[in-house]
Parts: structure tokens; C-alpha cells; sequence
């Protein structure tokens, strides 16, 4: 029977089903002794044997009418009246008839064995008490140490027993408790934590996506507004790439939106994507033409060039999230070098291994002290910079490295190891 809402402990309800069969079985054997070896007065026989099946009643009545408390809560009133009703007839059976002292055991443990410790220990010695007695009162024959010591000894094991199941009960009820307070709290943390993943990705998705298109249609438009009166052809190219600068960055958000796909890669290769990123003007990240040296119509910047080492069909499958994190990553070192690095040339060079795929991004502009760079791998105080690469890295289950010092240039490596990669398509 279930209450509050709880189960009943199975091997609880074995030992207690287990209680009530040893208990029918001992008061069988008791009016089976009284009815072949009672005394001879039917008188007395007649009443031992009425008492016998009264206490057997009551017993049985008691287990539907009176059930006995859960560990840890109080007795109620009525077991409490049926556990002394029981007694007491027992009391006046044991006086009666010696056999009664077979029903001590499971008397025991079946009405004791939910009682509190400080109830239960004092009750549980006035029976190995009293069973004592009986047995001394009906001794004929020489003393026997055992009518005293053996009651003692199952009295003070069934204690011990009683009291160890007790704590026991105690200690995994408060385990449990534990626990559950555990649970919840971890589910609250990785709840927050995965709130706070999902806002760094989002916010590094909206980087590469808006921040770098952006800056790259801000110069373009500077770069036009100063060149407006001097070279209109110049200014209105440069226009013209802000607007489909604008345009494509309006097509990724859409898709961002949808499926956080790149674009580059739905209708290129990765081959493909990062080649087109080498090609004059290719990407949104490119720069306006420089105030010199420059014919109209070019991008700005380093020269870019791209690499493909490796037999193309060594890696395998390529799964489209590490994809879309080699190319992000390589976006946006290309913009740091367009931006801070004030290179002349840069090389992008994937490498295809048997286990692994890795990009590198290598430039020859002013490079930077690691040591004292902001945050520790921020190339930009104003953006993600290399920590949000190194997230990309992480996410997709690779690792990123920067190379860098004064004078010598930077080269940004991002390796990803396919082994449990997942099924994909292929980079090239």
C-alpha cells in the first residue's frame, strides 16, 4: 500500500510479510502443544485456547486497522493501543500456557521493530524478561543456565538488530536527501551554464557574422567619402562593395537564423570557401583599396594565398559543424590581419592528415607580444579576437594556436583531430 505518495520499500515488505508467516506458524505450533500436551482440566484448556485464538485475532485485525509508522514518524494512537492490547493478552497467556513463549520472536520484531529506539529497547527487554520467568516457573527437573541465557541472547541480538536496522534506515534516508538536494543543484548549475554557453556562442556567431561585415562596409563608406569628389569611379566602387558587402551579410544572418549554416559552405566546399577567402576582394572582411598603390576597384590588404596540403581524400568525412569552425576561424584571423596586423601578405594553408584537419593562417605583418597581449589572446580590445577563436577551437573539439612575436609576424593554427568526428561531407 502506498502513502504520501511513496512507495513501499520491497525488501521492507518481505521481512514484514515474512514476520506475520513466522508469527501464524509459532501460534499454530503453541495451540497444536496446548491441544496435545495442555493439562487436563478442559476447563482451562477451553479458555487458553480461546485466549490463543483472541490473540491471533487481534493480531491479524491489527495489521489492517493499526498499521505500524514509517521509519522516522511517531506511532499513532491506535498502534499503540494495539500493541498493548497484544501484550497484555500475551502476558495472560504466558501465565497460562508455556508454549506462548514461541511467539515472543516474532511479536518482537513485528510490533516493536517501527517503534523509536527509546520505546522499543525498554519493551524489548520486559519480554526477555518475562519469557525468563515463564520458563523458570515451569522447571522441574535441575537448573538449566540456558532457560536464562539463551532468552537473553536472542533478546539482545533481536535489540541489536533492531537498533543498527534503525540508524541504518537513518543514515540512507539522510544519503538520499542528500542526494536529491545534489540533483537539483546540478541541474540548476548546468542549466546556467548551458545559458551562459549558448549567450558566448550566439554572441560570437553575431561577431563573425554582423561585426566583421560592418567594419569592413564602414571603411569601404569612409574610404568613398573621402574619394567622392576626387574619384567618383573609385567612391562609387567602393559603394558598391558596401552594398554587397551588406547584401551577403544580410544572407548569412537569414541563415544564421535558421540553422547557424555559414553560407560559404551551403553553396561551397570548404576548399572552396576558404580559396574564395584568398581570391581579390573575396569575403566581407575585405578592406577598401589604400590611398595609394592601389587601382580602382581591388581590395585592399595583404595579399592573400591559399594552400591545400595533403591528399584530399585522407581525413574522411568532415562533419559540417568542424566545417563551419575552420572557416569562421580563418575569417576571422584574416580580418585581425587586415585590420591590426598591417601585413603585405598572408597564406592560408589547409592540411589534410589520416587523423586530423588543421588550418593555418600565417601573415608577415608587425606581429604582437603574447605576453602582454590583452586578455592573453585578445589581438582586438574592441572584439572576440583569439579568444573567440579558441572557443570555436574548443567547440568543435579541436585545439587553436598563435605564434606571434614583435617584428615577426602572427600564424593562428586551429587542429582538429576526426576520430568520432561524425559522419559529414567531404572539405574539398
Amino acid at each position: 500500500m502506498e502513502r504520501d505518495g511513496m512507495r513501499p520499500d520491497p525488501d521492507a515488505r518481505w521481512l514484514t510479510a515474512a514476520l506475520h508467516v513466522a508469527f501464524l506458524l509459532l501460534l499454530g505450533g503453541a495451540i497444536a502443544r496446548l491441544l496435545t500436551h495442555g493439562p487436563v482440566d478442559g476447563g482451562r484448556t477451553a479458555l487458553t485456547l480461546a485466549l490463543f485464538l483472541v490473540f491471533g485475532a487481534i493480531y491479524l485485525l491489527g495489521l489492517w486497522l493499526a498499521p505500524a509508522p514509517r521509519y522516522g514518524e511517531r506511532p499513532v494512537t491506535r498502534h499503540l493501543l494495539w500493541l498493548s492490547a497484544v501484550f497484555a493478552v500475551w502476558v495472560v497467556l504466558l501465565a497460562l500456557e508455556p508454549s506462548a513463549t514461541w511467539c515472543t520472536m516474532p511479536l518482537l520484531f513485528t510490533g516493536l521493530h517501527r517503534l523509536p529506539v527509546r520505546l522499543a529497547v525498554p519493551l524489548a527487554a520486559v519480554l526477555v524478561a518475562l519469557v525468563v520467568i515463564s520458563e523458570l516457573r515451569v522447571l522441574t527437573g535441575p537448573f538449566n543456565p540456558n532457560l536464562v541465557l539463551a532468552p537473553v541472547a536472542l533478546g539482545t541480538v533481536a535489540t541489536a538488530v533492531l537498533v543498527d536496522s534503525r540508524q541504518l534506515a537513518v543514515r540512507q534516508r539522510l544519503l538520499i536527501d542528500d542526494l536529491v538536494r545534489a540533483r537539483g543543484e546540478l541541474a540548476v548549475t548546468e542549466r546556467h551554464a548551458g545559458i551562459l554557453a549558448e549567450r558566448q556562442r550566439l554572441s560570437t556567431e553575431i561577431h563573425d557574422i554582423l561585426a566583421q561585415s560592418l567594419s569592413s562596409q564602414q571603411m569601404l563608406l569612409q574610404a568613398a567619402d573621402r574619394r567622392w569628389h576626387t574619384s567618383p569611379d573609385t567612391a562609387r566602387g567602393h559603394v558598391r562593395e558596401a552594398a554587397a558587402g551588406a547584401e551577403r551579410a544580410l544572407a548569412e544572418v537569414r541563415r544564421f537564423v535558421r540553422d547557424l549554416t555559414p553560407l560559404d559552405l551551403a553553396e561551397n566546399t570548404l576548399v572552396q570557401a576558404l580559396r574564395a577567402l584568398a581570391a581579390p576582394g573575396g569575403g566581407p572582411e575585405a578592406e577598401p583599396e589604400a590611398e595609394a598603390g592601389r587601382g580602382p576597384g581591388r581590395a585592399a590588404g595583404p595579399a592573400v594565398e591559399f594552400r591545400l596540403d595533403g591528399t584530399p581524400d585522407a581525413p574522411g568525412p568532415v562533419s559540417e559543424p568542424v566545417e563551419a569552425a575552420l572557416l569562421r576561424v580563418t575569417q576571422q584571423a584574416l580580418a585581425n590581419v587586415r585590420e591590426h596586423a598591417g601585413a603585405t601578405r598572408a597564406v592560408i594553408t589547409l592540411t589534410c592528415l589520416e587523423d586530423r584537419i588543421t588550418v593555418d593562417i600565417a601573415d608577415d605583418g608587425r606581429g604582437f607580444d603574447m605576453r602582454r597581449s590583452p586578455g592573453r589572446g585578445r589581438a582586438s580590445p574592441r572584439g572576440h579576437g583569439l579568444s573567440g577563436m579558441a572557443m570555436r577551437a574548443q567547440q568543435a573539439g579541436g585545439t587553436l594556436a598563435v605564434e606571434s612575436a614583435p617584428g615577426d609576424g602572427t600564424v593562428v593554427t586551429m587542429s582538429v583531430p576526426l576520430a568520432g568526428n561524425g559522419a559529414g561531407r567531404q572539405p574539398w
